[in-house]
């Protein structure tokens, strides 16, 4: 049996300050939640993508490291994947960051 380890307030804190400037890091990656937070939150993915000179295995990945970073949730419906903001984890995360300093 695999033990589970127990991370400390500190340390999720750290994880995450990692994975959300990473998924930051990128211009493009910016770019998109800039333009979901400008057209209301939530798109389609073929809306995101039709703002992009990208093909799209490349916005597809960047649209995933989004997700995984908790910066934007992906909901299916029907045949279309929509792509929505998540500002509530970005504030959390970019305030808890500036508590350090």
């Amino acid at each position: 049996m695999a033990k589970t380890v127990k991370k400390t307030i500190g340390e999720q804190e750290l994880e995450d300050f990692d994975v959300v400037f990473k998924a930051l890091s990128h211009e493009s990656r910016r770019n998109i939640l800039t333009v979901l937070q400008a057209r209301g939150g939530t798109m389609t993915a073929g809306d995101i993508v039709s703002r992009f000179s990208y093909a799209w295995p490349t916005m597809t990945r960047h649209l995933k490291q989004l997700e995984q970073a908790g910066l934007i949730t992906v909901d299916k419906i029907s045949r279309e994947q929509f792509y929505s903001l998540n500002s509530g984890k970005l504030k959390t995360v970019l305030n808890n960051w500036l508590k350090w300093f």
